[in-house]
């Protein structure tokens, strides 16, 4: 018996190294902090509940998970939502209800935090998105209008698809029509979005896009993009960065045609997930300041991104672009990948990592 018990402790100080994930690699300006908030494989879209829950989206695991927290900011346990999806990456709560994108799929799960010991069967919000895997990947996330946006990327890395079904970013009233039947494209010419938010002035729509591949290792830049209304086009296949016309199709529509993007990132840093800065912990000079996970370049000859950015606004232009937090990148091995963040209510910063597998929390404290 105590032979076992003792290669159990060795088994389980054997996962703990296995575990342990280096933070002190990690950078950030002075005051802030960052420590492991939970694990959760292949972590990648996040959103809250009502009821101190926070729901993660997954790509290649397939699976969307719950993590409690308690009044403390601490996890307490994380529950198996679903598994078995194709691509589940998006997740976003609305009326009770945990919706999830799955490709050619939203699904909802009705009254989930009342129901995570015993998940219900999904119901089919819309089914008929493209079924291409191919940038097929949803980040989902309700509006101030009450609308569940929905980007539809490119299914390639250039070309010309259907403006009405691909490259765009659409919006479904899911109050009027359970079955998501009323469907809009709200903007036009984006090649692959994955990560938006709403200025919490203005209530206007700001998005990251990723740029297209092959064009070298500093061009295109990815963009950071701003669409106050409805029916804006954002240049993709044409354009790129705004001034830069596609080598393949830009002879078809000059640039000038296009809306440029708020600010130009860098090149192929795969900028992903953002959030306007709400809250209250951290210095006043954040606040309703654009923070952008930057997932990392993966065709680059030396790498790039594979950390958090910050876009700082004055009013509703972006005037500078810097890092926030970096550091998962050691020389050129990546040992995690930034994909999401979200305020929590307390006002420290979640950060997902498909990579490590992992959600971090960045806090602050004056010294």
């Amino acid at each position: 018996m105590r032979r076992i018990l003792f290669l159990m402790l060795i088994a389980a100080a054997g996962l703990a190294r296995a575990q342990a994930l280096p933070l002190e690699k990690i950078k950030l300006p002075p005051g802030f902090h960052i420590e492991l908030f939970a694990r959760v494989d292949n972590a990648r879209a996040m959103a809250l509940g009502a009821e101190n829950t926070l729901f993660v989206g997954s790509m290649r695991a397939g699976k969307v998970h719950a993590v409690k927290f308690d009044a403390n900011y601490r996890a307490t346990q994380t529950t198996l939502v679903a598994e078995g999806l194709n691509m589940p990456v998006g997740v976003a709560f609305g009326n009770g209800a945990l919706y999830v994108s799955a490709v050619s799929r939203i699904l909802r799960f009705d009254d989930i935090e009342k129901r995570l010991a015993n998940p219900p069967q999904p119901a089919a919000v819309r089914g008929t998105f493209p079924t291409e895997t191919h940038h097929g990947w949803k980040f989902i996330a309700f509006g101030p209008d009450g609308r569940l946006y929905v980007p539809v990327g490119a299914p390639c890395n250039i070309c010309e698809p259907d403006a009405e079904r691909y490259a765009g970013i659409m919006r479904i009233d899911v109050g009027k029509s359970a079955d998501g039947s009323g469907l809009e494209v709200y903007a036009r010419g984006v090649r692959n979005s994955v990560g938006f938010d709403w200025h919490p002035e203005t209530k206007e729509l700001w998005f990251t896009d990723n740029g297209r591949d092959w064009l070298g290792d500093d061009a295109p830049p990815d963009e950071l993009n701003h669409a106050p209304r409805a029916g804006m086009h954002f240049g993709y296949p044409y354009c790129h960065g705004g001034t830069l016309p596609d080598p393949e199709y830009g002879r078809k529509r000059p640039c000038a045609e296009f809306t440029p993007p708020a600010q130009n990132l860098g090149p192929h840093v795969a900028s992903l997930g953002m959030r306007f800065y709400t809250g209250s912990m951290f210095p006043p000079e954040y606040r309703n300041q654009i923070l952008i996970a930057e997932h990392g370049s993966w065709n680059r000859s030396k790498k790039l991104g594979y950390r958090i950015s910050l876009v700082r606004l004055r009013g509703n232009k972006a005037t500078g672009y810097e890092t926030f937090a970096e550091g998962w990148l050691d020389g050129e091995r990546a040992w995690g990948r930034p994909v999401d963040v979200l305020v929590l209510p307390d006002g420290s910063l979640l950060v997902s990592d498909d990579h490590a597998g992992a959600i971090y929390r960045i806090t602050y404290a004056k010294r």
